[in-house]
């Protein structure tokens, strides 16, 4: 406790003696690029760098010190759509209210409206960016966080854009309260670690909402990707928590909610899937919970590949789903226990609330169409209705043992 008071007061005195001796410079309209990078060389450590509200043009501000860059009113940081508008290279810094727009665009490097390399303790908040190519772009980055910003371009092909939060090898990132609208990937992560996504809002992207490989150690909670390519993929990584987030309207061909692809121990909880093509897909995963979410008017709830094992799916709600489950496969290494499905048409003679005959969400046409895709065009004829009630009483294409042997006759509360 000792050296913890220590270490605490060490820290609190440093700040202190280092503020003490900070100073604010000022920026005004129309100071020019070489302008401006040469104030921010010239400050010290701590010091705030304001800039009066206007419109700038800027090739690469380059900070290597522990500063405060501070936007009065927005002030507007352009790029001229040739370059990078603010690079950060030190601990310690703080961008805060800016409106950033038109970064170059390259096939050779990423131009960023913020690019952050090899850095720790780095803040970017409050600030607009606009027609740009990658967002924020994180190398090296850690204990910082990313928050209250709105990113927002139009791009319309996906080589030719670029990420709205960009991190790679990483660690302890708090993303939180932003909008992403318009890029390649709302927010991609690739070997990042013990970090945090919340509150944000992720639509409109070109490809995925949330794109993450490799990362392990992360936590997902309260965010909404809507609107997108597809919204989130999970892939190659362990230990994921997926929390309280809304996949709503990812549609296409191959869109979903989540993918997740060769990823383990993880949990994936009180989430709420609506409207999207196919709400959850799994390949080739092993060791995940899959719990009291709800799965509401989508094309398929869940598809589950035989690729997957040791998966519990329990507590989940299905309703007015096209098909509630589909898989590829007859070998079930899953189980399937007290979830709620709308389209169980068993008894409760016992009143405990748990249906006495299991049921079997996977249906014979779901099994047909993952075969001959354009058979979907038959659905909810008369031929095809008979053909699952028989294939209900009599399963035969379905995988026998898959199956929820305690479904609920009610659906649990959230």
């Amino acid at each position: 406790m000792y050296r913890k008071s220590l270490g605490m007061a060490v820290a609190i005195s440093f700040w202190f003696v280092q503020n003490i001796f900070a100073h604010t410079l000022f920026i005004s309209p129309p100071a020019t690029g070489e302008e401006i990078n040469k104030i921010v060389a010239d400050a010290e450590e701590g010091d705030t760098v304001l800039f009066r509200s206007g419109h700038y043009f800027v090739n690469n501000i380059i900070i290597q010190k522990s500063i405060y860059l501070k936007g009065e009113n927005s002030p507007v940081l352009d790029g001229h759509g040739k370059y990078q508008i603010i690079s950060i290279e030190s601990n310690d810094v703080i961008v805060d209210g800016f409106k950033l727009i038109n970064t170059g665009l390259s096939d050779m490097f990423e131009f960023s409206a913020i690019r952050i390399v090899n850095s720790r303790r780095v803040s970017i908040k409050n600030n607009i960016l606009e027609n740009v190519f990658f967002g924020v772009y994180c190398l090296n980055v850690s204990q910082s966080s990313i928050s209250n910003n709105r990113i927002k371009s139009n791009s319309i092909h996906e080589l030719q854009s670029g990420n709205g939060i960009h991190c790679w090898k990483s660690d302890s990132l708090h993303i939180f309260n932003n909008y992403i609208s318009g890029q390649r990937d709302g927010i991609y992560f690739e070997f990042v670690t013990n970090s945090f996504i919340e509150r944000n809002i992720s639509e409109k992207n070109l490809r995925y909402g949330l794109h993450f490989m490799f990362s392990q150690y992360n936590n997902y909670s309260h965010n909404i990707f809507s609107n997108n390519g597809a919204g989130v993929a999970v892939m190659f990584s362990h230990h994921v928590t997926m929390y309280k987030n809304i996949f709503a309207e990812n549609r296409g061909e191959s869109s979903y909610g989540i993918l997740m692809k060769e990823i383990r121990d993880s949990k994936v909880e009180k989430n709420y899937f609506t409207k999207n093509s196919i709400g959850i897909l799994m390949e080739g995963t092993s060791r995940i919970n899959v719990e009291n979410n709800t799965f509401e008017s989508n094309g398929w709830a869940f598809k589950i590949q035989a690729s997957c094992e040791d998966i519990m799916i329990s507590a989940n709600r299905f309703f007015g789903n096209t098909f509630d489950v589909a898989t590829n496969g007859t070998l079930v290494l899953n189980k399937f226990s007290g979830n709620y499905w709308d389209k169980y048409e068993g008894y409760d003679l016992n009143k405990d609330g748990i249906g006495d005959v299991p049921y079997r969400p996977v249906s014979m046409y779901s099994m047909i169409t993952e075969k001959i895709p354009y058979s979907i065009m038959l659905f909810r004829s008369f031929m095809v209705m008979l053909l699952e009630k028989t294939e209900k009483i009599i399963p035969s294409l379905t995988p026998i043992d898959l199956k929820d042997d305690h479904p609920l006759m009610k659906p649990p509360e959230l």
